[in-house]
């Protein structure tokens, strides 16, 4: 197997045009997102999009456990903890800046771009798979924002597609992490197929072999739909639709406050929402706060604005010390004890969340 963090193929479809595959290949780390990956993604993603013979771009993950997991979160934290000695931008920064540069290039693609979400999809692995025209998810996806518990706040464009959700799914998901199946992933909007993972070497030679004509969007729905049909079976039930009625009620507060509180007298005997209930009362308070005031400030952005705003914060989160701490009690030291800056919502301070809306 190659060493390289990426790897990069090329396969000919019939037509003579090609299928620009980009496989992610840190599966040990499950495909954790790295600075030299986006990198490279960021370079090669421009390559094909200006190559002609290129009709399609398919992006997956090396292994079955995981498309990627999210960022490298442990190399920001030591760009976090160590001393910088000049002004330049640190790590931690470029990071952000081109995680960021990345997602809208995927987002605003000039051509088809098949995400195969299998296995963990989560932060910034949904950063990559959020922004493609034709995202598929299996029978092993699991889908989430967990970055409350981290001391973060849910980036990677989520102030777009938490807001795009059905009714308040968006908000629920973005506060308490919860995780997500398949048919969770289609209802909410983060995914448009669901294909069973054995198939999806064949799926690709399917498009290979039907080529992409005039219509490269419309000729490989044609090909996805196919496999979908033969996969309907496997599909799981959509566990927030099922209970988006209970979801709406909790959810229904003017304030955080509020909200937090109808999710702690929570008192039905659901395992999943017992568990998002649980992850909400242990999450950073300054992060709940963080994440409350963004999905409302992005409401009627453009997806721009929204990552211009992300990065902002981002940036702030690297220097306020509530992410670095997350990080080394649930990575580090692994205490699973974080200090957070704030014990309770009650006693978050108004004027330190403001200045993570305030230019860097």
């Amino acid at each position: 197997m190659s060493n390289q963090a990426v790897i990069f193929e090329e396969l000919e479809a019939a037509d003579g045009s090609h299928i620009g595959v980009a496989r992610l290949n840190v599966p040990r780390a499950m495909n954790a997102l790295s600075l030299e990956m986006i990198h490279l993604l960021k370079a090669k993603l421009d390559q094909w999009a200006a190559n002609d013979t290129i009709a399609a771009v398919w992006l997956e993950g090396e292994g079955d456990k995981a498309l990627c997991a999210g960022g490298d979160i442990v190399a920001l934290y030591r760009d976090m903890t160590e001393p910088h000695s000049d002004n330049r931008a640190s790590e931690g920064e470029i990071f952000f800046t081109d995680e960021y540069e990345l997602d809208y290039q995927i987002h605003t693609y000039p051509k088809p771009f098949i995400v195969w979400g299998n296995g963990i999809v989560m932060g910034g692995g949904l950063g990559l798979m959020a922004g493609g025209s034709h995202r598929v998810v299996t029978e092993h996806s699991r889908l989430a924002m967990p970055e409350t518990s981290i001391g973060l706040y849910p980036d990677v464009g989520a102030g777009w597609f938490l807001n795009r959700m059905p009714g308040r799914t968006g908000l629920f998901l973005g506060l308490t992490g919860a995780r997500m199946n398949a048919a969770d992933a289609i209802f909410t909007g983060l995914a448009d197929r669901f294909i069973r993972h054995d198939m999806r070497e064949e799926v690709k030679q399917a498009l290979q072999q039907s080529g992409f004509g005039d219509e490269a969007h419309a000729a490989v729905s044609s090909v996805l739909r196919r496999f979908e049909a033969g996969s309907r079976e496997a599909l799981p039930t959509s566990v927030v639709r099922e209970h988006f009625d209970v979801i709406q009620a909790l959810t229904d507060g003017d304030s955080l406050v509020e909200v937090v509180d109808n999710l702690g007298q929570y008192a039905g005997e659901d395992p999943w929402l017992i568990k998002a209930v649980k992850t909400v009362a242990a999450a950073s308070p300054a992060s709940l706060t963080l994440t409350w005031q963004h999905y409302h400030n992005t409401l009627h952005d453009s997806l721009s604005q929204v990552f211009d705003k992300e990065l902002q914060i981002s940036k702030r989160s690297l220097k306020m010390g509530e992410f670095a701490e997350g990080v080394r009690a649930l990575l580090i030291d692994k205490d699973l004890k974080p200090r957070w800056h704030f014990p309770t919502l009650e006693s978050v301070d108004p004027d330190w969340v403001d200045r993570f809306f305030m230019e860097s």
